[in-house]
C-alpha cells in the first residue's frame, strides 16, 4: 500500500482499526473532525499513533494509499467523496479487521433484531463448545478484537447497513438476513431499494461451501434477492410454514413446536421452552439454532443454550412487577418496525410510552395493534405533536411529559393490576436522552422509585 493508513473517525471503530494497524506495523493516522473521546485519545497515544482531533488535515488524508471510515461517516461527506473522486480506497473497519484473521465469520444483519440474534448466536455457539467471540455492531470492534482479544475460531458480527456498505471482500460463512423495513432512509436519498440492497451485501463472496439463512415470510427480502445468483447453501426460515412448505430444509413451526433440519439431520424444540418468547423472537432463535447446526454442534446443547439465554438489556427488558403492574424496558425500540413487535408481543391491555426524535416515521401499521392492545399512550418527547395527530380517537388517552420519571409515574397511575407498562419508543432519544441506553436506565431507575 502506497502512502499511509488514514482512519476518519474515532469512536470505538476507528480507534480499534487504529490499534490493529498499529499492532501490524502499518503507518496509520487517525483523523476526526469532532473532538476524541479521553478514552480513545489515550489509547492513541500509548500506541504511538499519531491522530487529530476537531479538524481534518484534508492534504494529509488526501496522500493516503487507503481510508478507513467510521460507519456513522456517509460517502456524501466532502471529504470522503474527494477521496473517492481521487481513486483511494474506501473501506470499513469490519473489511480492514477481517484481513488479520483466518476466524471463520457468521454475519447477522436485518432492520430489527440483529443486537438480539447476534447475543444468542453467540450465547448458543460458545454454551456448545466453539470458540467464538461476539464483534461488530455490537460490543467492541471487531479490530479491538483481533488486535487484543484472544484468537478465535469464529466471531458472530452484528452488520448494519452502514457497514456493509463498505464490506468488499469480506465474506461470511454464515450469513442471516432477518427482514428489511425502512429505516436509515435519509443515508440512501429516500430510496428503499438502495437500502434493501445494502443489507443483500451481506451474502456478496459466498460460494457453494457457504450459508445463508433469510426470512421466507419477509416480502422485502424475497423483492431483493430477486436477479440474484445464490450458489451457496440457503436455509429459509418461516413462523407461518412448515419445513415441507419451504422444500424440507431450513426452520419452520408445526403444533407448537420449532424444526430446523440441516442435511436431513432434524432438530425439533417446543416452542414453550425458548428463552425468548414472541412471534418476532422466534425469527432470531431460528437463525441461531440453524447456525449452530451449520457447524454441526450438538443437539442436546443447542436446545439448552436455546432455552437458557438472558434477553438483552433494553430490548423487551423484564424490569420489575409493582402490585402486579410489569414494567418492560424497550428503549432500544427506535423505529415503528422494532415497536410493532413489542406491543405485538403483549398479552395484556398495556400502558404505552413512546416518543422522541421522529425519523420520518409512518404509524399507520401500528394503529390496529394499538386500537387493540393499548390503553394510553404517554408521549415522551419535546415535540409530540406528530404522535398525538397519529393517535388520537386510537388511544382514549393521551398524555405528554418530558422526563423518564413523569412517565413512569404516569403509566403506574394509569395501568390496573394485572397489566403492563411498556417503554417503546419507535423514536430516537436524543431529545431528552444521550442515547437509547440513557433512556432505559432512567426509566429503570424510575421504576425501582416506585
Amino acid at each position: 500500500m502506497k502512502g499511509e493508513l488514514v482512519i476518519l473517525g474515532a469512536g470505538e471503530s476507528g480507534t480499534g482499526a487504529a490499534l490493529l494497524a498499529a499492532k501490524q506495523g502499518l503507518p496509520v493516522f487517525v483523523s476526526d473532525r469532532a473532538q476524541i473521546g479521553q478514552k480513545f485519545a489515550a489509547e492513541l497515544n500509548e500506541a504511538g499513533v499519531a491522530f487529530e482531533t476537531g479538524r481534518h488535515d484534508e492534504a494529509r488524508i488526501l496522500a493516503a494509499g487507503e481510508i478507513i471510515k467510521s460507519p456513522g461517516i456517509p460517502d456524501t461527506a466532502p471529504i470522503v467523496d474527494r477521496a473517492l473522486n481521487k481513486g483511494i480506497p474506501v473501506v470499513s473497519e469490519i473489511e480492514f479487521a477481517a484481513r488479520y484473521t483466518s476466524a471463520k465469520f457468521v454475519g447477522i444483519t436485518g432492520t430489527n433484531g440483529k443486537t438480539t440474534t447476534t447475543a444468542l448466536t453467540h450465547h448458543v455457539l460458545v454454551q456448545s463448545g466453539l470458540n467464538a467471540g461476539i464483534a461488530g455492531n455490537i460490543g467492541p470492534s471487531l479490530a479491538r478484537e483481533i488486535a487484543l482479544g484472544e484468537p478465535r475460531d469464529v466471531y458472530v458480527l452484528e452488520l448494519s447497513s452502514f457497514q456493509l456498505d463498505g464490506l468488499y471482500r469480506f465474506k461470511a460463512h454464515v450469513s442471516v438476513l432477518l427482514n428489511i423495513t425502512p429505516d436509515h432512509l435519509d443515508r440512501y436519498g429516500n430510496d428503499f431499494q438502495r437500502y434493501a440492497a445494502s443489507k443483500v451485501r451481506i451474502t456478496q463472496n459466498q460460494g457453494p461451501d457457504e450459508h445463508f439463512i433469510y426470512n421466507a415470510d419477509d416480502p422485502s427480502i424475497l423483492t431483493a434477492l430477486k436477479g440474484h445468483d445464490l450458489p451457496m447453501h440457503c436455509y429459509p426460515i418461516s413462523t407461518t410454514r412448515t419445513l415441507n412448505d419451504l422444500g424440507g430444509c431450513g426452520a419452520g413451526i408445526a403444533n407448537d413446536t420449532l424444526l430446523i433440519n440441516l442435511q436431513n439431520s432434524p432438530f425439533t424444540m417446543k416452542i414453550q421452552e425458548l428463552a425468548l418468547q414472541g412471534k418476532h423472537n422466534l425469527f432470531n432463535s431460528m437463525a441461531a439454532g440453524v447456525t449452530a447446526r451449520i457447524f454441526e454442534l450438538r443437539k442436546d446443547l443447542v436446545r439448552d443454550s436455546l432455552s437458557n439465554f438472558e434477553n438483552l438489556e433494553h430490548r423487551l427488558e423484564f424490569v420489575a412487577k409493582v402490585n402486579d403492574v410489569t414494567f418492560i424496558n424497550d428503549s432500544k425500540a427506535t423505529n415503528v418496525n422494532s415497536t410493532w413487535y413489542a406491543i405485538e408481543s403483549m398479552d395484556r391491555q398495556t400502558v404505552w410510552i413512546a416518543g422522541g426524535v421522529d425519523k420520518g416515521n409512518d404509524y399507520d401499521d401500528l394503529k390496529p395493534l394499538v386500537r387493540s392492545k393499548v390503553k394510553a399512550l404517554i408521549c415522551l418527547g419535546t415535540d409530540n405533536q406528530k404522535l398525538r395527530e397519529a393517535f388520537t380517537g386510537v388511544v382514549p388517552v393521551i398524555i405528554e411529559v418530558t422526563s423518564a420519571e413523569e412517565a413512569v409515574n404516569a403509566a403506574y397511575e394509569l395501568a390496573h393490576a394485572g397489566e403492563t407498562v411498556l417503554l417503546s419508543p419507535a423514536c430516537a432519544s436524543f431529545d431528552l436522552f444521550e442515547n437509547y441506553e440513557d433512556r432505559g436506565h432512567q426509566f429503570k431507575q424510575a421504576v425501582r422509585r416506585l
